[in-house]
């Protein structure tokens, strides 16, 4: 019960009732006191009117007035005189005066609080002023023991109503909290549960209904965060789905490109001299594309394989790329390759994984000069510094559209082109972050788009 949100706001509430009633009840018990001795100063003034107006009475009743008033002694002052109207035998000496004629707030509660906490009965002395102007002061002598007796009763009875008002107004919000904080808040709950049994069903996604603002704003963030999840998933099924057709796909194209390997041997033995010079680069264009197909299998069955790293020359990786794409653009092409490679530059790298990454930016730059109005360049550079190796793919092409910008390693969605799928940049990014590096897109715009490979050295030792 106290482990929920509405057992817990039960007792809270009860709790604060109650402190609230305990902070009326200290004023209300000093009311109660201070009306009490005006009564019984009422009572003395009354009593005392037979022997103003002259009347001797005898000893009896004079006894039988003053225990009708609860008091031993009633003094009047008129006319700046002191006058003993009735008396009886005290008890006890005197021990405390009160003048309520000018007794303060504060006062009267230090003093109720003190007669509360004394169980000893005392004789006090009582001063106020008579009814009706009878006079300028009227002082009275009593017990405590009914004035004490005569508080707690009031006090008891004070504490017994809060206690009920506690309960009621206790159990009234109570009802009020479940109905309208504990049942949205349970309803919000019981989606949650549901769309975890199920989160690519998209009719789990909740509908905001709360009336109260900070759960409506909630229910609106909870909704957000479940479409996001369900297209998410979605996206991932079909990219899974997708998977598993490129596998089936690639060992198809596997066998066959397997099969036009053995034809380039016999090519390789041409003697004509155009063939024998781009027979290397048809062969090693199908060994790329035989493991490639491997990779996609390997690919489906769980990840990207683990790049094999070694220490391999830079400008054999990007001779090789360049010279596939001067193939793909011919000697009368509208784009311009040049490469600014430092001789001798080693980079500790998975050839293959590298030849793709470079391969597949400086496919997408070809691409983005050729769909533009003109003629462009595209330059391939490296540098390296103490801490790592810099390989920029820079072109002069129209710069990248603000959609593609926005989901630029994201597949399917990263795409530049209508045709494109996005997946190049996005398998790119995922073979550079293999290397430990990264790959950033630092330009674009109307003269061109500049993407960095940062491959951060470590140790120069493979493995």
């Amino acid at each position: 019960m106290l482990n929920s949100l509405s057992g817990r706001f039960l007792l809270l509430t009860l709790i604060f009732v109650m402190l609230a009633e305990v902070l009326i009840f200290v004023p209300s018990v000093a009311r109660f006191r201070e009306d009490y001795l005006l009564s019984r100063l009422e009572r003395a003034q009354i009593a005392s009117l037979a022997l103003l107006a002259g009347e001797e009475i005898s000893p009896d009743l004079e006894e039988e007035l003053l225990a009708n008033a609860g008091v031993f002694n009633v003094v009047l002052r008129r006319d700046e005189a002191r006058q003993l109207v009735l008396s009886s035998p005290m008890p006890k000496p005197i021990s405390a005066t009160f003048d309520l004629r000018d007794a303060t707030a504060p006062e009267l509660i230090r003093d109720a609080i003190a007669r509360l906490l004394d169980p000893e009965p005392e004789v006090i002395r009582v001063m106020g002023e008579p009814l009706r102007m009878a006079g300028l002061l009227i002082e009275v002598t009593m017990d405590t023991a009914d004035l004490r007796a005569a508080m707690i009763d009031y006090g008891l009875r004070i504490l017994a109503l809060s206690a009920v008002i506690s309960i009621i107004t206790a159990v009234m919000l109570f009802v009020a909290v479940r109905i309208f904080l504990v049942k949205p808040i349970k309803r919000v709950v019981g989606n949650m549960k549901t769309y975890a049994a199920a989160p690519e069903d998209a009719r789990g996604v909740i509908m905001p209904t709360a009336g109260i603002r900070e759960l409506r704003e909630a229910e609106e963030t909870l909704q957000v965060m479940q479409t996001q999840i369900t297209q998410s998933l979605r996206q991932k099924e079909r990219l899974a789905q997708l998977g598993g057709a490129v596998a089936k796909v690639s060992h198809d194209l596997r066998n066959i490109l397997t099969s036009a390997q053995l034809f380039t041997d016999r090519i390789e033995m041409s003697e004509d001299p155009g063939v024998r010079r781009l027979a290397p680069k048809l062969v090693g264009s199908i060994k790329r594309a035989v493991h490639l197909c491997e990779s996609t299998l390997a690919f489906g069955k769980a990840e990207e394989p683990a790049p094999t790293l070694g220490i391999v020359p830079l400008a054999d990786i990007v001779e090789d790329v360049l010279a596939s794409e001067r193939l793909a653009v011919g000697e009368d092409g509208p784009v311009a390759f040049e490469e600014r490679v430092p001789e001798g530059m080693m980079i500790r790298a998975d050839a293959e994984q590298m030849y793709r990454v470079i391969a597949n930016l400086a496919r997408n730059a070809r691409q983005a000069i050729e769909a533009g109005p003109g003629d462009g360049r595209i330059l391939i550079e490296a540098n390296e510094d103490e801490a790592a190796w810099r390989i920029r793919v820079r072109d002069t092409g129209p710069g990248l559209p603000e959609k593609a910008r926005a989901h630029l390693f994201t597949p399917f969605q990263g795409g530049t082109r209508k045709e494109g799928t996005g997946l190049g940049l996005s398998i790119s990014a995922d073979l550079v972050r293999g290397h430990g590096g990264q790959l950033v897109l630092e330009q674009t715009g109307p003269d061109g788009t500049s993407f960095v490979i940062i491959l951060p050295k470590g140790s120069l030792t493979p493995g």
